[in-house]
């Protein structure tokens, strides 16, 4: 079983030409052989459909704690957290 959640690009520039845009899904899944159990999966591309891919599976002690890390930087620039 595998959920999509959400989906999006970072706000960095297209046109740049040092850092491409990056792609980001965020799903629920219990297709990871070596995890056992459901899993928060995050998956991050480098300049989309033929870019370079990296897959992280979080329990949710571990998602916890990426949620935090980025409500902590939220709040670094002054961002609103709600």
């Amino acid at each position: 079983m595998k959920q999509s959640v959400d989906f999006g690009h970072d706000d960095h520039p297209e046109d740049d030409p040092e850092r491409p845009r990056a792609w980001w899904i965020v799903a629920v899944t219990d297709d990871c052989d070596g995890c056992q159990d459901l899993r928060v999966e995050l998956t991050v591309e480098l300049g989309g459909e033929l870019g370079e891919r990296a897959t992280a599976h979080f329990n949710p002690e571990t998602a916890r704690r990426v949620r935090a890390a980025i409500t902590s930087a939220l709040r670094e620039i002054g961002a609103d957290t709600e």
